[in-house]
């Protein structure tokens, strides 16, 4: 059976000992109280998360797919799909590094990109879920005008609402 174990000892050593993130972050004041440990306890989780529940959706997702009903237009997931991202919001991933004016944690875009890598390697077609929300709130967070990013960016942010292509 196929298993995925996150490379979070790879991971520090280039954040920690190679880039030295958390000294660079202290020079940065949205992030200045970011620490190595922070970094760690949060790519912790996200690699239990990416292995004990992205993961094992992988080959069944695969082979299931996503169908339509043609009479309705409702769209199915593949099983276990819908409850992952359940599990994804009430864990607050989507909101890791998206501004605390609308509801995010505010970490650097660095450990998001950490917990992406993870995700995406777990589980590729369930993590663009997920994947496409960011790219909605990012798209909002430049262009949006004032009343855009006040109606969605909360909800894009808590995981309430998702983005789409």
């Amino acid at each position: 059976m196929p298993t995925y174990t996150p490379p979070l000892r790879d991971m520090q050593f280039v954040l920690h000992e190679v880039f030295n993130v958390a000294d660079e972050f202290k020079a940065m004041p949205a992030h200045a109280e970011t620490d190595a440990d922070t970094i760690n306890a949060v790519l912790e989780e996200a690699g239990k998360f990416a292995a004990e529940v992205a993961f094992p959706l992988n080959i069944g997702g695969d082979t299931e797919g996503c169908t339509l009903d043609v009479k309705t237009h409702a769209v199915t997931t593949p099983k276990g799909f819908k409850d992952a991202y359940a599990q994804y919001v009430e864990g607050g991933w989507p909101a890791l590094s998206c501004d605390p004016q609308f509801g995010g944690q505010g970490l650097p875009h660095t450990v998001n990109q950490c917990v992406y890598e993870m995700l995406n390697s777990a589980n590729q077609a369930w993590t663009m879920y997920p994947g496409l929300s960011h790219g909605a709130y990012e798209a909002l967070v430049a262009h949006g005008t004032d009343a855009q990013k006040k109606t969605y960016l909360p909800k894009l942010v808590s995981g309430e609402w998702t983005g789409t292509m």
